[in-house]
């Protein structure tokens, strides 16, 4: 059947692959007579193999798992390998008549008494007998035996079949007559030749049957032929595919054409059987699919392989009862994880899983027990997956809430969701949990460590923790060595006695059904003196149970890595030495490990293999080149246990087992140039180079030229389908790039291809790409590498927001990279084509970046890190560490480590907000205090709590908001002050040194402690100053403040160089307070609501209102540093001075973060965007600064140097908001900074102010008029100024109404003929009308008034002298000013943010702070839509606009996003976060442009198609998104049909015969 096996392999085979892996399957086809010699393919050991392959492919395959191609030849019948003793002594028994041959049966079968019971096992012949006749003639011997034997009932008709059965009976057999489970995948393809028997003699034929050794017909094997036919079609009918040619001379001749068709058929038919079979099985497992399979395929597995262990475990007894002991006692108490270690192979996996055995005998029978070898697994080889498997595990357990999706999408997040388990599950006095985690030396993120993030250094009562490591190499043991510094945790794992040891293996023996003859038993502990080691008793076992009772064995190695040379030298001697060197390679050299399938094509590529292969016989087809299947079986079976498999990412991988045999292969076969040449095969096969009918050039020994021939390999597309991605390329490919030492090709094909880098993010998440650039980068001396992977990183809100999409990642990495086309054009120009050549052909509608618009790479944003809590109420660095604490609402301390970006402590204990945290001891110590009334004393390097200090206090939650504490090293003692009391406690014995208690009346707003002067220093509310000894607490004196009368304080600082504080009272009072005395420093107009000293004390900055004033020290105390204040646009909540006092950072409550520059006398350097709340805190390490705020589980770091330095694109620093563009957006007007009473023009292609206009007046609002070319600046005074663009000479006066009425908004009319000018209850409307050299402004035409008591908030004009204007409350109206008549609308439920009209008039939109969206016919003042868009994020419209079509409008959302929604029917077409609020969006030709508070201009295309059935839903990865369309057109249909119902019910009434048909209606929500 040579002709069909090629054709299935030149054309079937490829096509159900690619089936196979467009439903996410791996195709593999194990043919063990393909390839190879006909002497090699009836050994004696290749039908065993086959039968073994047989049953794995049933046992693993969910679709076709054995073909059969049946002919006209029964085939060659094996000699039995092994015979039974008693089926033995019945053969010999009848063959004692016949002396020769019973000689010949026992010269070739030799007795093995060390086979449980004894057998008789087949010897092959020697080097030079010739195998033929011996064959022939044993066969005969041993079939006469068993027919006289079966006659007298000495042996069963299946014993006697044996004898008489072909390869493929034994196969068909196992695979379909004696299954259980019906065909189970089997097909049977019959090839009938129509009157063969009539031509059965000629010689044509005689080829293609079986024939005897004289070449005569073989007329046995056609009945036994014929047999088997027949009960295949009486059993399994079903699987029978027969074919039926018509005789011919030439039938097998290729030139045929029958031949050539019903190999066509065959193929069509077998690529339609095998899609069926793998599509039925497809519908079973998704049929019985459980919605959490994931996680109970990863426990079954870790239960399966634990199982197993136990089954041979010995010894360790009195171990085992000091660890339960152990456990026992610490279940009631905070107590450290324990650790288990060992060299490697010393039995700690085997006594892990022991243990998990035993527990629920220790700690009880509900103990819920969690077991994971690390690394036999792709989810317990990572620690992202391992934690999240152990966090549904615990959840499930215990009726928990299972963690959230957002939880899920960021590894920290994982690691806090864990801890905070751990603890829930203890405070609710649940039943024991115990987490064994065998092996943490596996697990990826393991390896170079610093910290292990997720083992707490402290477990709360009823929660143990107990991991393995490998003692004796650099590893996770001295990291977690660094962090537990508890000795009892430690507990060694020594080797077994010399009677354990020889226990565990006749234990071993026995569970095979193996035992070793006296002088094989005294040989292997000969070797093994006094061995308790349970890893080389394992390999010793491995190599014994090979041992008949007649070897003689060789002495065994005495090490494991001796052992393992060993085993390489002796495969060396059985399959080669290059075979064997490749093979071990390949496996080696990959990064998660090798399928079978993957190998066998990896080898196919492999030309050195290929021509070793070859070199003694020819390849049986002339178009394609495989490796022979059967020497890779060979191989993998006498590898046996030294290969692990490991199931990853749905497939089973092969991997190396031992430690030992993995470090001897990388030094026996992957030193030098060959490990580049290993990762180079690899990477060609990940790559896709020689697949899909691609040939690759070889020249084989036996042929003498070159051939260019088909490997055959799976194509490896970035997609199998559009939801299945080629998840094993993804993580190969760059892993074998770089260790080939292709970077180029790594450049171009993996890192800068936005194909690559979309599907990793779809398929693995944005975790999984920022893994690949941080294997990368390191070896590569790439800026342009390095500027993709900080902007990945900034994408990591707007995904973790709207969920890993591709028009999300395309969009983040355009808009961030777009800035660096020109100056980078290699790398980062090529993604930055791909995603707009992606963008073009994108079948949904989309928003198109036509620029950069968001903060691009080397900016000053260092980490955007979110936590697993509420609000951040404390913050604090530990420098010498790169450590950031960070204080919680809900009494939580997490630490995180600022290098690795991630939380590697989270310190639990207090049950209330977090209140301050100082760091001390050279950034290795902490302590926290909390509102419950405790302080907890940290170690920072271990995450363990020291002490905990119960500070009393009352529980009156209006108690006093001030808290502070002050850490005196020198003395080891810490002040803490909260409210009127203070308290002292030394911090080595955590004893209490004095406690002072002050007027709970008058509540104390700061603490000074002044060493210099041994003295605390109080002032309260009152102005109450009090003087008392900061080694006793012993009261001084006290004394009012002079300085000021009758006020009240609110805030303090202390500066200790100069032994002083300073404090700010609710009036403005700044006063300067000593031991001597007081005296008044400043007198700000508003009330001070903060005041910071900058690291030296040289600088002092008083928060007040939306201003902050510097003070410079001297001789006095402090005097004003600069002449202006820093102004902000809204309230200033904190500040923090810079490294070298040349720059100050304020936050404030519009969530913006600005950065001063001092030395520059107050110029704004910067304008960061916080988190999108309230900026309440700032904290300063070096350059770094976190910011953060109360309203936010979220926090932000900062790197001030790079608001320093230039950029690829300077934004321009607007905090108002009030922003208007120019000349299709090339300039952009602000009001400013400094200096409202200016409007800065911005050259956007310069990146630089072009110009300033003088208002005179504060600017209120802004409006240009582009055809005109002018600028309206409507000002605080109710003057608007205009001026035109092209002139800075003719400015032109608008005066006010009235005198001193602000204004509040403008508006021009699409035809720019007319302006509206709203006050708060008064509306002007001008005509602007052409003139020379500029517009003539004529009016006001029109002037109404509201007469309402609230003022407008937005309004439109439209060209017949119609006004739309809101109202801060949400009224609507629209005015006609010729007919003086206004049109209420319905009203809006807060304020109306924006109103605009469309450009040809006939609609309206407006938006409010509610989120509400409205849609006005103004024919007949009735809205047509109402668009409400919720989601946890969104807190209202800030402006819109139609486009130019006026079919879609745009609008800018407050939760820093953008959204279009159709004019047709209201469907939100396209939803993008833009990480910034848009001040106004203005419509182009075929988008928009809209200036943000970043400071960039974003442009943009819409691309809608034409026909919206593809349309996706923009809010499909949102979480809790709505948008809701409201539709008069059909509210009123609905109530037409309400009405008529209303009228068919009451008709129903009278006539009670009518039946009553249930509707027909289907609704549709």
């Amino acid at each position: 059947m040579e002709a069909e096996r090629e054709a299935l392999q030149s054309t079937a085979y490829p096509e159900v692959q690619t089936f196979c892996q467009k439903h996410g399957l791996m195709f593999e086809v194990v043919d063990l007579r393909w390839g190879i010699q006909d002497t090699k393919a009836t050994d004696l050991m290749t039908t065993e193999l086959c039968l073994e392959e047989l049953d794995r492919c049933r046992k693993t395959s969910i679709g076709p798992a054995f073909v059969a191609l049946v002919g006209d030849q029964y085939g060659p019948c094996p000699v039995p390998t092994r015979i039974e003793e008693k089926e033995w002594e019945a053969l010999k028994a009848q063959l004692t008549a016949r002396p020769r041959d019973l000689e010949l049966v026992a010269q070739r079968f030799w007795r093995d008494e060390n086979a449980v019971p004894p057998a008789y096992l087949l010897q092959a012949l020697g080097p030079g007998e010739a195998s033929g006749p011996e064959e022939a003639a044993l066969i005969s011997a041993l079939r006469s035996g068993a027919q006289e034997a079966l006659r007298l009932g000495l042996i069963s008709q299946e014993q006697w079949h044996r004898y008489y059965r072909s390869v493929i009976e034994w196969e068909i057999e196992r695979a379909l007559l004696n299954s259980t489970v019906g065909d189970h995948g089997a097909t049977v393809f019959l090839r009938q030749i129509q009157d063969l028997n009539k031509h059965i003699l000629e010689d044509c034929v005689l080829k293609m049957v079986d024939r005897l050794a004289d070449g005569c017909l073989d007329t046995d094997a056609q009945n036994l032929l014929s047999n088997l036919k027949e009960r295949i079609a009486d059993r399994q009918p079903g699987v029978l595919k027969a074919h039926h040619l018509a005789w011919s001379r030439d039938l097998v001749n290729p030139q045929n054409k029958a031949h050539a068709r019903y190999l066509k058929e065959l193929g069509e038919q077998f690529v339609a059987r095998a899609n069926h079979q793998v599509l039925e099985c497809l519908r079973e497992l998704e049929a019985g699919r459980q919605e959490l399979a994931w996680l109970y395929q990863e426990i079954r597995h870790h239960l399966g392989l634990s199982a197993e262990v136990n089954r041979t475990f010995c010894g360790r007894q009195e171990l085992l009862t000091q660890l339960g002991q152990r456990l026992r006692q610490s279940d009631g108490h905070p107590h450290p994880p324990l650790v288990l270690f060992g060299p490697p192979g010393i039995g700690k996996t085997a006594l892990m899983c022991k243990l998990a055995e035993q527990m629920p005998g220790l700690l009880g029978r509900k103990t819920v027990t969690i077991l994971r070898l690390l690394g036999t697994s792709q989810m317990s080889s990572e620690a992202r997956g391992l934690l999240q498997s152990i966090c549904f595990q615990v959840c499930l357990a215990y009726g928990l809430p299972l963690p959230p999706a957002q939880v899920l999408e960021a590894h920290t997040r994982v690691v806090q969701f864990f801890h905070i388990l751990l603890h829930t599950v203890s405070c609710r006095n649940f039943e024991s949990l115990v987490i064994l985690l065998d092996s943490v030396d596996e697990v990826d993120s393991v390896h170079c460590a610093r910290r292990i993030p997720w083992v707490p250094p402290k477990c709360p009562p009823r929660v143990h923790l107990i991991v393995s490591a490998c003692s004796g190499q650099r590893g996770a043991l001295d990291t977690m060595r660094q962090v537990l510094t508890d000795r009892g945790a430690y507990w060694e794992v020594k080797p077994l006695s010399g009677n354990q040891g020889q226990e565990m293996i006749q234990l071993l023996l026995a569970a095979s059904r193996r035992t070793l003859s006296p002088v094989q038993r005294d040989m292997l502990w000969a070797s093994l003196p006094e061995c308790g080691h349970p890893g080389r008793l394992r390999l010793a076992f491995e190599e014994a149970r090979k041992w008949a009772s007649f070897t003689v064995p060789a002495p065994l190695a005495s090490t494991a890595k001796e052992a393992m040379q060993q085993l390489c030298a002796r495969l060396e001697q059985t399959h080669g030495r290059l075979l064997v060197a490749h093979v071990l390679g390949y496996i080696e050299s990959s990064r998660h490990g090798l399928s079978e399938a993957e190998l066998k094509d990896v080898l196919s590529l492999d030309d050195e293999v290929l021509q070793s292969v070859y070199q003694d016989w020819t390849p049986p087809s002339k178009e394609l080149l495989r490796f022979p299947p059967l020497l890779w079986v060979r191989l993998r079976r006498d590898l046996g246990n030294c290969l692990a498999r490991r199931p990853v990412d749905g497939f089973t991988l092969l991997a190396i087992a031992h430690r030992e045999l993995a470090e001897v292969v990388r030094e026996r076969y992957l030193s030098g140039p060959e490990k580049a040449k290993s990762h180079g095969v690899l990477a060609d096969f990940f790559s896709g180079a020689w697949s899909q009918g691609i040939k690759k050039l070889i020249t084989l020994p036996l042929v003498g030229k070159p051939l260019n021939l088909d490997r055959k390999v799976a194509p490896q597309p970035l997609w199998f389908s559009d939801t299945v991605a080629n998840v094993r390329k993804l993580k190969e490919l760059p892993y074998h790039l770089l260790h080939a030492g292709r970077i180029e090709e790594l450049k171009q094909e993996v890192l800068g291809s936005m194909s690559w880098i979309s599907c990793r993010g779809l398929s693995g998440g944005i975790e999984g790409l920022l893994e690949d650039f941080a294997l990368c980068a390191p070896h590569m001396d790439c800026p342009e590498v390095s500027l993709l992977r900080e902007a990945l990183q900034l994408c990591r809100p707007a995904v973790e927001l709207r969920g890993m999409e591709r028009s999300v990642l395309y969009t983040e990495l355009l808009a961030r990279l777009h800035f660096f086309t020109a100056s980078h054009p290699g790398l980062v120009g090529q993604l930055c084509q791909q995603a707009q050549s992606w963008f073009r052909l994108c079948p949904h509608a989309v928003l198109v970046p036509l620029g950069g618009f968001l903060q691009p790479p080397g900016g000053p944003l260092r980490a955007a890190l979110t936590g697993c809590h509420k609000g951040i109420t404390a913050m604090a660095w530990s420098l010498e560490e790169k450590l950031l604490l960070v204080g919680t609402q809900e009494g939580m301390v997490a630490v995180w480590d600022m290098e690795e970006q991630q939380v590697i402590h989270i310190l639990p204990g207090h049950t209330g907000e977090v209140r301050c945290v100082e760091v001390f001891a050279q950034g290795t110590l902490a302590i926290s205090s909390s509102k419950d009334h405790t302080l907890r004393l940290w170690d920072l390097l271990s995450g363990q709590e020291k002490f905990t200090i119960w500070d009393g206090g009352s529980k009156d939650p209006t108690e006093s908001q001030t808290w502070s504490l002050h850490v005196d090293e020198a003395k080891k003692v810490v002040y803490s002050a909260s409210g009127s009391k203070i308290s002292a406690w030394n911090l080595e014995t955590a004893e209490l040194i004095f406690h002072i208690l002050g007027d709970a009346s008058d509540p104390w707003v700061c603490m000074a402690v002044l060493a210099s002067q041994a003295t605390l220093l109080t002032v309260s509310q009152g102005g109450m100053i009090s003087l008392w000894s900061s080694a006793t607490g012993a009261l001084h004196r006290k004394q009012h403040l002079s300085s000021i009368k009758e006020d009240t304080l609110a805030c303090g600082v202390s500066v200790q160089k100069q032994g002083r504080m300073v404090t700010g009272s609710i009036t403005g009072s700044i006063s300067l307070v000593s031991s001597e005395g007081d005296s008044l420093l400043e007198k700000l107009p508003e009330a001070v609501g903060f005041l910071v000293v900058s690291e030296d004390e040289s600088l002092l900055a008083a928060g007040f209102g939306r201003s902050v004033r510097i003070f410079l020290e001297d001789a006095q105390g402090f005097h004003r540093f600069m002449a202006t204040d820093l102004e902000h646009e809204d309230v200033v909540e904190t500040a923090i001075f810079g490294p070298e006092n040349n720059l100050i950072v304020t936050g404030s409550r519009d969530a913006l973060i600005q950065v001063w520059s001092l030395s520059a006398q107050g110029t704004l350097l910067d304008v960061l965007d916080g988190v999108g709340a309230p900026v309440s805190l700032l904290a300063r390490a070096g350059a770094l600064v976190a910011s953060a705020s109360r309203q936010s589980s979220s926090f932000k770091v900062w790197d001030l140097t790079c608001t320093q330095k230039p950029r690829a694109s300077n934004p321009f620093l607007d905090r108002t908001g009030l922003t208007a563009v120019s000349h299709n957006g090339s300039y952009v007007y602000f009001p400013k900074t400094g200096d409202k009473n200016k409007v800065s023009i911005w050259d956007l292609a310069e990146g630089e102010e072009q110009d300033a206009l003088d208002t005179s007046n504060e600017v209120r609002c802004l409006e240009v008029a582009e055809q005109a070319n002018l600028l309206f600046t409507g000002l605080v005074s109710g003057v608007v100024l205009v001026f035109p663009l092209n002139s800075r000479q003719d400015v032109m006066c608008i005066p006010p109404p009235e005198a001193r009425k602000a204004v509040n908004c403008m508006a021009l009319s699409k035809d720019e003929g007319h302006l509206a000018i709203a006050y708060d209850s008064t509306v002007l409307v001008l005509d602007i009308s052409p003139g020379d050299p500029c517009p003539v402004i004529d009016g006001p035409v029109y002037t109404f008034y509201t007469q309402l008591p609230d003022t407008i908030a937005s309004v439109a004009v439209l060209a017949d002298y119609r006004v739309i204007y809101g109202m801060i409350n949400g009224d609507l109206f629209l005015y006609e000013c010729v007919n003086s008549k206004v049109f209420p609308l319905e009203a809006h439920g807060s304020r109306v943010t924006c109103v605009e009209v469309s450009h040809k008039e006939q609609l309206a939109v407006s938006g409010s702070e509610e989120a509400l969206l409205c849609l006005w016919d103004l024919q007949v003042c009735k809205w047509k839509f109402e668009m409400s868009y919720m989601n946890s994020y969104c807190i209202g419209v800030q402006c819109a606009c139609f486009s130019k079509d006026d079919k879609y409008v745009y609008a800018g959302l407050k939760d820093r996003s953008i959204i279009v929604w159709s004019v047709l029917d209201g469907t939100l077409l396209a939803v993008q976060f833009v990480h910034a609020v848009v001040n106004r969006i203005i419509p182009t030709s075929n988008g928009f442009i809209a200036p943000s508070r970043h400071g960039y201009l974003i442009r943009e295309r819409f691309q809608c198609p034409s026909s919206r059935i593809s349309q996706q839903d923009p809010l499909k990865n949102f979480k809790k998104a709505v948008w809701m369309v409201k539709s008069r057109q059909r509210e009123e249909l609905a109530a037409a049909a309400g009405a008529l119902q209303d009228l068919r019910s009451k008709s129903a009434q009278g006539n009670e015969s009518k039946s009553n048909k249930r509707s027909q209606v289907c609704l549709l929500v």
